[in-house]
């Protein structure tokens, strides 16, 4: 049969597998395997898996994803969600929209404590909607913004997913977390002005919080003291040198376990939040792993059949323009977004789509910057948004269509952001660029 045939049929099967319940992991792992055997034979397929999961897992580098999971984990047992909404609350709660700049604001803080959405989404929206609807906000902004700020955990560092792009793709760990700060803040100023643009309506102007005062403001800023802690450890040691991305990550998890023991929560929950801790971590990783083999078995039959190369020279011959190229590719991940989560959606294209990108002479990290953007707006969008699944779970009241309306708003402004990362490069290889030890 003919290999363009046979890799018709395995995408397709792909698809075909993940409609009728099949984990991500599997779909893609029986659909190498498909094509493997279609191309070579079941004796060929069994030799290289004798030891491919092994070499896929067994990487040093990867150990960095349970650590920042971890530390995430302790951050939010240790209550600094609830912390940093009370600081963020102090100085912006009295603006038009205040309430939900200060969600925004907290999520922004709280990603820097871990790496994980769908946990900001939840750490936060359990904290700030409450306190919106109280104030009389509307119920679609109240959840669209928590939703749309948890985002922000995939893409501010410790980020568990652009740890999960820098392994795929073999660039920079430690670049890549970097090179994530400097689009986190303009994506959260983003959304800080379109929150106060939304915040000017009739319902949601009247909702504000009382103006602090500077003394009240500055005393309950050094509440936030955590979020310096783990940000200092963890960034400023990667981007110093000082350590590796995986030694940031180690220290960081001690940290957060040492603030969760001295925190001021009831202690009678310490044993079990610090089981909870462990079990969401393992999960979460051997989910992750799992995921990773998968993709390597289908990327294994991709490169056995060289349709990344394949696709690559047909694009740089084709005289398209280059930018155009990726702005296209970019545009496939909002249908595959509606559908797929995240970590999906790269273990499926970027076998494809990097090696054309990097062919076309553009930068790996630039390129991983816009993919985790454009993941972050599939974390939105129906019917599988996750972080709005998260938050029409915790608040009851409001329907799940009207938290997709409020994160419409934000989906708007994520393109908005993206469009400026994508005409102004320098805004995610400057700070990379500049990291001492690269």
């Amino acid at each position: 049969m003919d290999t363009y045939a046979i890799t018709l049929l395995a995408v397709g099967l792909i698809f075909v597998l993940m409609a009728l319940g099949t984990p991500v992991f599997a779909a893609l792992a029986l659909s190498g395997a498909f094509g493997i055997v279609m191309v070579e034979n079941l004796t060929f397929l069994l030799n290289r898996l004798k030891s491919f999961s092994f070499a896929s897992a067994a990487n040093y580098s990867l150990t960095i994803i349970p650590l920042f999971i971890l530390m995430g984990a302790f951050a939010h047992h240790a209550q600094i969600g609830k912390r940093l909404f009370h600081v963020a609350n102090k100085w912006v709660g009295h603006l038009p929209g205040g309430l939900a700049m200060a969600g925004i604001l907290t999520a922004a803080g709280f990603a820097a404590t871990s790496g994980s959405s769908v946990a900001t989404a939840a750490t936060v929206g359990a904290v700030a909607i409450p306190e919106m609807k109280k104030a009389g906000y509307d119920s679609r902004l109240a959840a669209g913004s928590v939703a749309a700020g948890g985002v922000l955990g995939v893409l501010i560092p410790p980020s568990v997913l652009l740890i999960f792009y820098a392994a795929l793709t073999e660039v920079s760990a430690g670049k890549m977390l970097i090179a994530g700060f400097i689009p986190g803040i303009l994506t959260t100023v983003v959304f800080m002005v379109g929150v106060a643009i939304l915040g000017q309506s009739t319902m949601n102007k009247a909702a504000r919080s009382p103006r602090a005062g500077w003394g009240e403001r500055m005393r309950a800023t050094g509440q936030a003291w955590q979020v310096l802690v783990l940000f200092l450890l963890v960034l400023g040691g990667i981007y110093l040198g000082l350590v590796t991305p995986t030694e940031a990550a180690a220290i960081g998890a001690l940290a957060a376990f040492l603030m969760l023991l001295l925190s001021r929560s009831d202690k009678a929950q310490l044993g079990p939040n610090l089981l909870e801790s462990f079990r969401s971590t393992a999960t979460t990783t051997v989910m992750i792993l799992f995921t990773m083999i998968g993709a390597g078995i289908f990327s294994y039959f991709l490169t056995l059949v060289q349709i990344p190369q394949i696709v690559a020279e047909a694009i740089v011959e084709s005289g398209v323009p280059p930018h155009l190229v990726v702005a296209i590719l970019l545009l496939l991940y909002i249908p595959l977004g509606m559908f797929l989560d995240a970590l999906s959606m790269l273990v499926i294209t970027l076998p494809i789509v990097f090696p054309t990108v990097t062919g076309l002479g553009f930068d790996p990290i630039w390129f991983g910057i816009l993919c985790v953007k454009m993941c972050e707006i599939g974390l939105m969008t129906p019917p599988v948004g996750l972080n709005c699944f998260v938050i029409a779970g915790i608040d009851r009241d409001t329907s799940l269509s009207d938290v997709f309306r409020g994160a419409l708003w934000f989906v708007v402004m994520e393109m908005f952001t993206i469009g400026l990362i994508f005409l102004f490069p320098v805004i995610v290889t400057w700070l990379p660029d500049t990291m001492m030890g690269r």
